[in-house]
């Protein structure tokens, strides 16, 4: 699976700003999908992930209640919708697939975006 993430860029706190990751390969729907960040001087860490069908989401204590993942199949795309947004949220963000259920673990997850930065200003 070839994964391409888009949609960062540099939003204001309080903004908003959707991320995309597009899935090229094998089939897009055997897999479960995550996103992770990671802030310049920190390991990555784990945002929300999504199981292959969809219903099934899990977030970070961090983000949850203003980040939602979401999936379109038909699409071989998932989403990372995120809302008020704050200065801690800048990172470059990660997208990733895996053939069994969602994980926290970076470990656990088989293929990898390039990564997406987001920057948040105060």
């Amino acid at each position: 699976v070839q994964l391409q993430a888009s949609g960062g860029g540099l939003v204001q706190a309080g903004g908003s700003l959707r991320l995309s990751c597009a899935a090229a390969g094998r089939t897009f729907g055997n897999y479960a999908m995550g996103w992770f960040r990671q802030a310049p001087g920190k390991e990555r860490e784990f945002v929300a992930a999504i199981s292959w069908s969809g219903g099934s989401t899990s977030y970070a204590d961090s983000v949850k209640g203003r980040f939602t993942i979401s999936r379109d199949n038909a699409k071989n795309t998932v989403y990372l919708q995120m809302n008020s947004l704050k200065p801690e949220d800048t990172a470059v963000y990660y997208c990733a697939a895996r053939r069994r259920g969602l994980s926290w673990s970076s470990k656990e997850y088989d293929y990898w975006g390039q990564g997406t930065l987001v920057t948040v200003l105060q």
